[in-house]
């Protein structure tokens, strides 16, 4: 073993005095921490200038789970397959969109496409918009709200003569809010599958 030619420093060797003056001050930081008012820290910083909206305290989305939705469903229950929250309107307001259908014990039931909001007021969530009607007999495979839109891959039927466990049409759609209603977009070009 080759010994160093520095001769041993004091301050290199940890004694129990050194852990209680450490464990005291982080103690003493924590503490004061406490004592500090907390605000929302967020990566992104927005800057109030001409045109922007301040910044308004987040609001919780809609629940599906406290929205009786617009389906005929009989004695079965009505599920929220799928959900997606996002500012719609610009209101500064999240909204969810759910595709909801009845809870067959088989088959492929059709699913609705719903927007929830919440009034300014706080009231309970409500439905506002339908973007797809089941009685349209479409189901939706792909589902996601991005930039203000709502996005969804919808599987349907050329005919009435197309038995319902086999969708032949296939449809990439989009809506968006414009002008107090939401408006689906072109191309709305179907595809057959």
């Amino acid at each position: 073993m080759q010994h160093s030619a520095v001769p041993d420093l004091a301050h290199t060797h940890a004694r129990p005095v050194h852990w209680i003056v450490t464990a005291a001050a982080v103690a003493g930081v924590v503490a004061l921490s406490s004592l500090l008012p907390s605000g929302a820290a967020t990566a992104a910083q927005t800057a109030a200038g001409p045109g922007t909206k301040a910044a308004r305290a987040q609001a919780a989305p809609p629940d599906p789970a406290a929205v009786a939705f617009p389906l005929e469903c009989g004695p079965v229950e009505a599920v929220v397959r799928k959900k997606a929250t996002g500012d719609l309107d610009g209101d500064g307001r999240p909204e969810t969109v759910a595709v909801v259908h009845c809870d067959a014990p088989m088959g492929t039931p059709p699913d609705g496409v719903y927007v929830l909001t919440r009034g300014a007021d706080g009231a309970g969530p409500r439905v506002v918009a339908t973007l797809v009607d089941p009685r349209e007999r479409r189901t939706v495979t792909g589902f996601a709200v991005r930039d203000g839109a709502v996005l969804a891959t919808l599987l349907g039927y050329s005919s009435a003569d197309v038995p319902s466990c086999c969708p032949d049409v296939t449809d990439d759609v989009k809506w968006r809010w414009k002008d107090g209603a939401f408006v689906r977009s072109a191309p709305s070009q179907a595809r057959t599958v």
